[in-house]
C-alpha cells in the first residue's frame, strides 16, 4: 500500500464536502488520511436513529478494515451464513452460502444509523471538521481564482474543490447539468421495517421463531413481480424485512412515506404463512418508492471543481446491494487522485477520478436491475445458482485505493494528451 504522506504547509488541497452521509464521510476520512484539508457541511442539526438495514460489501469492507474499524462494525452487524431462498409457497429452492471473509475482506450488514455513527465518530477522531445545521443554498466556481465554493446561511465559502455528497436531492446536480434532472418512478416500491425480536414476539411464535433460534439468518421468498427478504441481526435480537413490489405511484410530492402493515399483508396473501407472520410483527413500516435517474452525462462542473459522488451522482437499486459500497469507493478514489494531481491541478484530478469510476459504477448499477428482474420473473420450478445474489470477483475483490494508484498515471496522461472526453454511457 502506498505510503501515507502529509504535504508541506500551504500545499494542502482544500476540500468542502456537502453531506455527512456514507459518501461524504468516506470521502472526508480518506481525504484527511491523505493530508488534504477537509470541511464537511451537514444540513441536519443532529442525526437521528432512522432507517433500517444497510450492506457494505467486501469491496468497501477492505477499506473499512484499513481504517481500523472492523471490530466495531463486526460487533453491531448481522452474520447470516447463507441466503435461504424460497418460492412464494415456501418451497426452498436455493441455499446460497455467504462466506466471510470473501476475497480477503469482510462485508458488514447492520442498522444504517449504527454503522453511520461509527464512521461519523471515526471521522471526528482523526480531525475531520464537521459543521452541523449547515443548509447549503448554492454552488459556485471561478476560472479566474481557480476556486469553487458554496453559499451557506449568508456566507460564501471557498475551496479548491467542492464535493457534493448530499444524496438524490442534491442541488449540485442542477448546477453541474444546467437543468433540473427530475427522477422518475422505477415501477417498484419497497415496504421496509426494523424492530426488536423479543419485544414484538418473534421468539414466541412458531411461525417466526426460526429467525432468532440459531443466530443470525437471511431468508427470501420470490413471486411474480414481488420479492420479500427478512433477516435477523445481533444474534437474532433485531429483525428487518423488505418487500419489493410493483408500484407506479406518482412521486412528485416525495418518495418516502409511513406505510400500512395491512397493505403489506395484502401483497403476500396466499404466500407461505411465515411471510405474513413476520410482517405482522412489525410495529410500523416505511413505504419507500424506488426512483431512478437516467445516468448523468457527467459528474463534474464545467471547471471540474464541483463534483457529484454517491447517490448525488448515481443512485442504486437495493437489489444491487452496492449503493453504500460504491459511495465509499467514490470517496477513496477521489482522495487518491486529488493527492496525486496536487493542489495545482485539481481539474485533472477530478477528471481522472471520473474516468476511473464511471464505467465501474454503471456496471454495478446494471447488476442490481438484472437481479431484481430475475427474481421477479422466476417461474415455478426455477431453482439453483441462477437465482443467487451475484457476488462476482470483479465487484467484491476490488480495492479502490490500490486501483486508483495503479491506473492514475495512464489515465491522467491520456486526458492531458487527448483532451477531456465526457464519459460514455453503456
Amino acid at each position: 500500500m502506498p505510503h501515507q504522506t502529509t504535504p508541506p504547509d500551504g500545499e494542502h488541497t482544500q476540500i468542502i464536502i456537502v453531506g455527512a452521509g456514507y459518501a461524504g464521510l468516506a470521502c472526508a476520512i480518506e481525504c484527511k488520511r491523505k493530508g488534504h484539508q477537509v470541511l464537511v457541511l451537514e444540513k441536519v442539526q443532529k442525526f437521528k436513529v432512522l432507517g433500517d438495514v444497510i450492506s457494505l460489501g467486501s469491496n468497501a469492507g477492505r477499506i473499512i478494515a484499513r481504517w481500523g474499524l472492523h471490530d466495531k462494525l463486526w460487533d453491531i452487524c448481522g452474520h447470516a451464513p447463507a441466503l435461504k431462498l424460497h418460492d412464494y409457497r415456501g418451497e426452498l429452492i436455493q441455499v446460497q452460502p455467504l462466506p466471510q471473509p470473501l476475497f480477503g475482506a469482510y462485508a458488514y450488514n447492520g442498522h444504517r444509523a449504527q454503522i453511520h455513527e461509527v464512521l461519523f465518530q471515526y471521522a471526528l477522531s482523526i480531525g475531520v471538521e464537521i459543521r452541523m445545521d449547515q443548509d447549503v443554498g448554492g454552488y459556485w466556481e471561478s476560472a479566474e481564482t481557480n476556486k469553487a465554493g458554496v453559499f451557506v446561511q449568508g456566507e460564501k465559502l471557498e475551496a479548491d474543490v467542492v464535493v457534493a455528497a448530499d444524496g438524490i436531492k442534491s442541488q449540485a446536480r442542477q448546477f453541474i447539468l444546467g437543468y433540473r434532472d427530475n427522477p422518475r418512478p422505477s415501477g417498484y416500491s419497497i415496504y421496509r421495517a426494523w424492530f426488536d425480536a423479543v419485544e414484538h414476539g418473534i421468539d414466541t411464535d412458531t411461525l417466526t421463531d426460526f429467525l432468532c433460534k440459531d443466530g443470525d439468518v437471511l431468508y427470501g421468498w420470490i413471486g411474480q413481480d414481488v420479492h420479500f427478504l427478512t433477516s435477523s441481526q445481533r444474534q437474532g435480537k433485531s429483525i428487518s424485512w423488505v418487500i419489493t413490489h410493483k408500484d407506479n405511484t406518482d412521486i412528485q410530492d416525495g418518495w418516502s412515506f409511513p406505510g400500512k402493515i395491512e397493505d403489506v399483508l395484502r401483497i403476500v396473501e396466499g404466500w407461505d404463512p411465515r411471510c405474513a407472520a413476520i410482517i405482522s410483527k412489525a410495529p410500523s413500516c416505511i413505504d419507500w418508492k424506488l426512483i431512478v435517474h437516467d445516468p448523468l452525462p457527467t459528474w463534474l462542473s464545467k471547471g471540474a471543481r464541483v463534483v457529484l459522488i454517491g447517490d448525488a451522482a448515481h443512485p442504486f437499486l437495493p437489489t444491487s446491494v452496492q449503493g453504500a459500497s460504491q459511495a465509499v469507493e467514490d470517496g477513496v478514489t477521489l482522495a487518491v487522485t486529488l493527492k496525486l494531481a496536487g493542489k495545482g491541478d485539481v481539474p485533472l484530478a477530478t477528471r481522472t477520478w471520473e474516468a476511473i469510476r464511471y464505467q465501474r459504477v454503471r456496471k454495478s448499477q446494471l447488476l442490481g436491475e438484472s437481479t431484481r428482474d430475475k427474481w421477479h420473473r422466476a417461474k415455478p420450478g426455477d431453482n439453483g445458482e441462477d437465482l443467487d445474489l451475484p457476488m462476482p470477483e470483479w465487484l467484491h475483490a476490488f480495492d479502490a485505493e490500490e486501483h486508483a494508484y495503479s491506473v492514475y498515471d495512464g489515465i491522467a496522461k491520456s486526458i492531458l494528451e487527448k483532451g477531456y472526453l465526457l464519459p460514455t454511457i453503456p
